[in-house]
Parts: C-alpha cells; structure tokens; sequence
C-alpha cells in the first residue's frame, strides 16, 4: 500500500514538473511543443485598455443587468476575432454609470479595437433564399440565408429561458413587439417545415425549423439544449433585442518594456524573500525547518502549475499576491512545529509528539487560513456586488492569494507530515 503512494506521489510530481517546464522545450536535437504556458495580462505584457460608458436612458430598470450581461458578452465574442489571448471583459459600476471595460494583452491597434467593439450589436433574421435550397452543413446555412425578413433584434421585446412543461427541457422563449408580431406571422407562415436564420453581428445564432404559423408574437426555440446552453442563446439574442450604446471614455496603449522590467523586480524580490524565509526555517528549526523549506519548494511548483493549467492571467497585483503567499506559506508549518516543540518539553516521545502537534495545530491553521480566504473572496467579488470591489487588478491579486493559501494549507498540513514521516521514519 504504501509503495502504491509513492508511486502516485511521484506520477503527480512529475507531472507538475512537466506542466511548469518552459513552453519550448528543448532536449538535445529535439523540440517538444508544449500547450501549458504562462499567461501574463495587459500590465506585464502591454496591449490596450479601453473603457465604454454604456448609455442606459432608454433601458427598463428590469431590463437594466441583461442588457449589460449581453452587451459584454457580445464585446467577448467581438474580441475573439483579434486572436488576443486571454482578454478581460467586465462590466463595472461607477456611482450611477455603467461602463465595461476590455482589456487587450499583446494587441496594440486600439483604434481598430475601438471601433469594432464600439459599435452596437446587429441581431437580423433571415430566410433560404430558395424554397429548393437543402441545408446541410454550415457553410450551406450561411449561403442559403441570404435573404434578409426585415425582422431585426428592435422587434423582440425579450429572450428568457423557460422549461417545457412536457418534456422539462430547456428552451428559449421569444415575446415580439406589436410590429414585430406582424412580421414573424408572416414569415412563419410561408416558412413551415424550413429553418428560419437567426443572426448577431453576421454571425449564426441558431436556425430553428418553423412547426407551424406563429401569429400571436410568442415564440419558443426548442432543440437538445443544457440549461446553460439556453441561457447563453437567450443573451446573445438580448444583446440586439435589448441594444446598448457605448461610449469609448478612456482607452489607454501599455508598452511591454514596462511589464517586462516589473516581472525582473518581482523574480528578484520574490528570490530573495523566499531565501530568507527558508534561511530562518533552516536555522532555527534545524531538520525540522529543512523538511519544511522542501515543502516550501513543493508548494511553489504546485501553486505555479495551477497558475498555467487552469490557466490564470497573471498581473502585477497577482505577482504580487503570490509573493505574499510565499510568507505566509509556512506559517502552518511554524504553528506545527512550537506545538511538536511544546510536547517534546513535556517529556512526550517523538512520535507522541508530533501526532498531538499536528492535531492541535489544526483548528489555529483552519481559522487563519478561512479568514484569509474570505478576505480573498471579497476582494474578488465573484457575484459583482456593486459595494465591493470590481477592477481586474484587484481581483488577480486576490485569485493568487487564494490559490496560494489553499495550496500551502494542503502542503503545509499533508505534504509536510508526509515528510516528516519519512525522514524521521515514523508512521
């Protein structure tokens, strides 16, 4: 059993040892091409930073969040088609103003970004242009729709999810306007038994086979959708029904010369901190302290492989909260350590020792990392509440430190005993 845990052991280590080797990989005369690598965001890169104020006068209050919600997910959508890797749409609340911010590392046109981005999401329906056309593939979908109905997103009221009181799937329901409701009865009518096009931005939402006449403006899109998958069409299909004008206020060009010099501080401070956290262990905890900078070194392999397969954009703030991570990565181990040392003057036996160290050290290490974790949450807001913070800078450092304290909990309570156990050859 316990050569079985070896095994296993080394099988993950060498694993996360191959996911944090460089991303070209060099042996001799042959190159491995690796897909896990380091993503840096737009601070350490550069790129382009650019922030929209979205003109929200003629939205219901109701209607107010979808709006955002598509309007950012069709800005992702938009962006995609630059190839920037990793980039950051989110939608933030300033005092009564709502603006979205789109952050682009590694691209440096700003001005094409912005126009793009900036223009309103186009949802349009459209018809085969045959009646002998056959769909068959996505291409032929594309050619087939060539004939625009004149129904466009202005004429759909809303998109909502809802579930077939029969069969209990998901579906997508459409509520035209009043000329909206005119228009789809017309073109149900002379589409039975053929797919309608739905389309964003020229691109192919969804193609749904008309059943039969709709005449009362209430329509339902039904297909082998997930929850998810339903949701995610309804917001596209928000985002022109319910469009949002933006307005670029701010746009700014970062330059990676910058970024590349902040991540050489970082290294170099994050090197020395890390020597010196290990000199003290070692000095003052003797084997002990060795044990427990080897778990140190464990953590930061396991913690950096997180960073690339998860993967995470890493930003100065989030450097930064890795680092800090660091410090506190052996403060479990510490805890553990006086409360091994507080048995062992009482006369305990080593191994005594170290059982009832570990045990009591336990709930002081739970509380100080639970605490420091729902700093962590807060800071990064994941629900977006309007009281708590919302920047991405603040959130990387947050995602970091959390990942950081979870991973070093884990290494300083299970890989160091393990450690412990081997070295001192007890179990």
């Amino acid at each position: 059993m316990k050569i079985i845990q070896i095994a296993v052991a080394l099988l993950l280590l060498l694993l996360i040892i191959w996911i944090d080797l460089p991303e070209n990989l060099r042996i001799g005369k042959f190159q491995i091409q690796r897909y896990f690598k380091t993503h840096l965001g737009l601070d350490l890169q550069g790129g382009s930073s650019l922030v929209f104020q979205a003109d929200t006068t003629k939205v219901k209050a109701s209607d107010l969040q979808d709006a955002l919600n598509s309007s950012r997910d069709i800005i992702e959508r938009r962006v995609n088609f630059f190839g920037v890797s990793e980039p950051t749409v989110q939608t933030l609340q300033v005092g009564n103003t709502y603006r979205i911010s789109v952050d682009l590392p590694g691209f440096g046109n700003v001005e094409e970004a912005a126009r793009l981005i900036g223009t309103t999401a186009q949802l349009t329906f459209k018809e085969e242009a045959s009646p002998s056309a056959q769909v068959s593939t996505l291409s032929a979908l594309l050619v087939n729709f060539s004939k625009d109905t004149g129904l466009t997103g202005k004429d759909i009221q809303k998109a909502s999810v809802t579930f077939d009181p029969q069969t209990g799937k998901p579906q997508v329901a459409l509520q035209f306007s009043d000329a909206g409701k005119k228009l789809f009865a017309d073109i149900t009518t002379r589409n039975v038994s053929k797919p309608v096009g739905i389309f964003l931005d020229n691109g192919l939402l969804s193609a749904p086979v008309v059943q039969q006449p709709i005449l009362d403006g209430n329509a339902v899109i039904t297909g082998n959708f997930t929850t998810n998958d339903a949701n995610k069409l309804a917001i596209a299909i928000n985002s022109g029904a319910l469009p949002l004008p933006i307005h670029l206020i701010e746009q700014r060009n970062i330059g990676p010369t910058l970024g590349a010099s902040e991540v050489r501080k970082s290294i170099y401070a994050g090197a020395v901190g890390l020597l010196m956290v290990l000199t003290f262990m070692i000095i003052y905890y003797g084997r002990l302290g060795l044990i427990a900078s080897l778990a140190l070194a464990i953590y930061g392999l396991i913690s950096f492989a997180i960073f690339r397969a998860v993967p995470i954009v890493l930003t100065l703030p989030g450097v930064a909260g890795f680092i800090l991570s660091i410090g506190m990565a052996v403060d479990s181990n510490i805890l553990i350590f006086e409360r091994i040392k507080e048995e062992r003057r009482k006369g305990r036996d080593l191994d005594i020792a170290i059982r009832l160290g570990f045990g009591r050290a336990l709930d002081a290490i739970k509380d100080a990392n639970i605490t420091t974790l729902l700093v962590a949450f807060i800071l990064f807001n994941p629900l977006n509440w309007g009281f708590l913070p919302q920047f991405g800078m603040v959130r990387g450092f947050a995602l970091t430190l959390a990942i950081g304290v979870a991973t070093s909990l884990f290494t300083g309570v299970v890989i160091t005993r393990r450690l412990i156990n081997i070295l001192y050859k007890h179990d």
